[in-house]
């Protein structure tokens, strides 16, 4: 097959631009055709009354991961992102008062640990040598590598069965720390990912030693702000973006896809599409196919990640005493995972991962204001099929008297500005299947060979990339993703 001098990407996420990225730096004609006003996917930004309230991810791990993107086109990041270092990384509290600041001081980190237990010092430094093992086999080595056979599943195996990748994260972790806060604060990472600490295998207490290595971030101006860039360093080097067109469907003939039709009407031809949208939804696209079909309902036989029901406000003053990301731990740690992962029910005291960008960029609020976001997982729309209409305004309140009770008494006096996004605003605005929020959930059995394929393995030119395939969710998991793409395609 001739190299392709063409390329369409389906949506402008993280994954969709890294993608792009690397793919007009190899000369490859590339147009991302994205259907919001506005470049990003989960990664989308609203500004309002003077602030600036990102719509997803916050946390940036691993910067090298995107510096390489800027690197190919031999530029600079710096010249587009200013990344600022969040420190600590989390600040983690409990109802009862307790309070962890996890951050990279290795001396404060055991004060820390010795706070809650002692004798969980010596318990955490094992932790970490598991967790830097388990990132050089999983991350290092395996996380831009694209599993297209079962063969490469079982090359793995060895590393997987040396670090005992069927347990889950909170098992492992407990066999180091008795604390339970400890416990709770050494296995909640995967929930970032849109992984159940219970079940969710061990691999990911990598990200524990990604954020050792890399550090926390914040991108100058909010995560949107990284989004511009990319989008500028890919314009510099001549690739197209197109906003406002929504894909309709993906053209094929006989095993191979021929471009895309947007729902204005519009027709574009390529050498190759790469979608970087929600799995069921861009096999959906794929009309007059059986075996798109097919593929359509082996999908939703998946398990998929829980939603997220997100509360975007703005407090008049400033809150120095509150970190830029903090955890609000529920009394019920393992109930409530089981409530939001299993049982579908909506839970009235939920866990909240709270952001206070203000913290490191004060620009993100107006003078003498502060912006915030507070998270809340939920179950997806197929366990808990809840009318958000009707639900949401409750449920905003339910995770504003969280803050309020453990740490902005006087929020309902300060609030300037409020709305919230729940999990059918996921469905409608980003295509996700049951509304969720970081795709196939991050189990044994959906990860590596069987997550989706960078390539798909009837239509030789149809890409994805991005959180459905391997190697998951997370910036750094999905600008893997599309390095692992593009060693298929460049």
């Amino acid at each position: 097959m001739n190299s392709p001098s063409t390329a369409i990407v389906i949506g402008s996420g993280f994954g969709g631009l890294a993608l792009a990225i690397r793919l007009q730096s190899a000369g490859i004609a590339t147009t991302v055709i994205e259907a919001r006003d506005r470049p990003g996917g989960r990664a989308y930004v609203w500004k309002e009354d003077g602030y600036t309230f990102d719509a997803g991810p916050t946390v940036i791990t691993d910067p090298a991961c995107l510096e390489e993107l800027w690197a190919l086109s031999g530029s600079r990041m710096a010249d587009d992102v200013t990344l600022l270092p969040v420190d600590p990384f989390y600040r983690l509290l409990w109802n009862d008062g307790a309070q962890f600041d996890y951050s990279n001081n290795d001396a404060q980190l055991d004060a820390e640990i010795a706070k809650l237990n002692p004798a969980d010092v010596a318990g955490y430094a094992r932790f970490l040598e598991y967790s830097q093992g388990v990132y050089e086999e999983g991350y290092l080595k395996l996380g831009a590598v694209p599993f297209l056979d079962f063969t490469q599943m079982l090359k793995a195996a060895p590393a997987l069965a040396r670090y005992q990748a069927w347990r889950s994260v909170y098992s492992v972790v407990s066999g180091y720390v008795q604390n339970d806060k400890l416990r709770q604060a050494l296995s909640f990472h995967s929930l970032l990912v849109g992984g159940n600490p219970m079940n969710t295998s061990s691999i990911y207490a990598l990200i524990h030693q990604l954020e050792k290595l890399g550090g926390v971030w914040f991108a100058k101006g909010g995560t949107n702000a990284l989004v511009s860039g990319m989008v500028a360093l890919f314009e510099r080097l001549g690739g197209t973006l197109l906003l406002d067109e929504k894909v309709a469907q993906i053209t094929h003939r006989d095993r191979r896809v021929t471009g895309v039709v947007t729902a204005s009407g519009q027709t574009f031809s390529a050498d190759l599409v790469a979608s970087n949208g929600d799995l069921v939804h861009s096999y959906g696209l794929i009309e007059g196919s059986d075996y798109a079909a097919k593929k359509v309902r082996s999908l939703h036989r998946k398990r998929f990640s829980p939603s997220l029901f997100v509360v975007h406000f703005g407090l008049e003053g400033s809150f120095p005493d509150i970190a830029h990301h903090s955890i609000l731990f529920s009394d019920r740690y393992g109930p409530l995972l089981k409530d939001i992962y299993k049982n579908g029910v909506l839970a009235d005291d939920p866990s909240i991962y709270l952001h206070h960008p203000s913290a490191t960029d004060p620009d993100m609020a107006p003078a003498g204001k502060a912006t915030f976001y507070a998270l809340a997982p939920v179950p997806h729309m197929g366990r808990a099929p809840v009318d958000w209409a009707i639900e949401g305004p409750r449920y905003r309140d339910v995770v504003l008297g969280r803050i309020r009770d453990l740490l902005i008494p006087d929020l309902d006096a300060r609030l300037d500005t409020c709305f919230h996004y729940t999990p059918q605003d996921f469905k409608t605005d980003l295509g996700a299947h049951l509304g969720s929020a970081f795709s196939l959930e991050p189990v044994l059995t959906q990860s590596a060979w069987f997550r989706g394929h960078n390539r798909d393995d009837h239509f030789a030119n149809l890409y994805f990339v991005g959180a459905g395939t391997h190697p998951g969710a997370g910036i750094p998991g999905v600008v893997g993703s599309a390095k692992a793409t593009a060693s298929l395609i460049v």
